[in-house]
């Protein structure tokens, strides 16, 4: 259970993180902004994302999970947040290299948690 809250916790501060690197890239948000107003409210954003990830972290490593595996898992999760973001909000249309990207990771899983089965 303290792992699936875990990675409830880390799709939520991805999703944070996510628009937080890539909102004002789409030319309607960020429209007359200047770099330092985009990066402040870049920060504000992602300052959601680390009270969010801090305790997720801290709580998959007390439930078992090692290091390796809390950054696996975040690393797909990163993916699977941002391509459906890049595709809705920034208007990028999809891409093999997602899907080539995901199996990649899918072997990252495998590799960091073969010990374990």
């Amino acid at each position: 259970m303290r792992i699936l809250l875990t990675l409830c916790m880390m799709v939520l501060g991805n999703m944070f993180m996510t628009t937080a690197w890539y909102w004002h890239l789409n030319s309607r948000a960020s429209s007359g902004k200047t770099v330092p107003v985009i990066i402040l409210t870049s920060w504000m954003i992602a300052f959601f994302e680390y009270c969010i990830m801090v305790p997720a972290n801290r709580l998959g490593f007390s439930a078992g999970m090692s290091a390796a595996q809390l950054k696996v898992a975040q690393e797909i999760i990163t993916l699977c947040v941002f391509a459906p973001f890049a595709m809705i909000f920034l208007k990028e249309k999809w891409h093999t290299d997602y899907l080539w990207a995901f199996l990649c990771i899918i072997g990252a899983v495998y590799f960091v948690n073969r010990h374990n089965f």
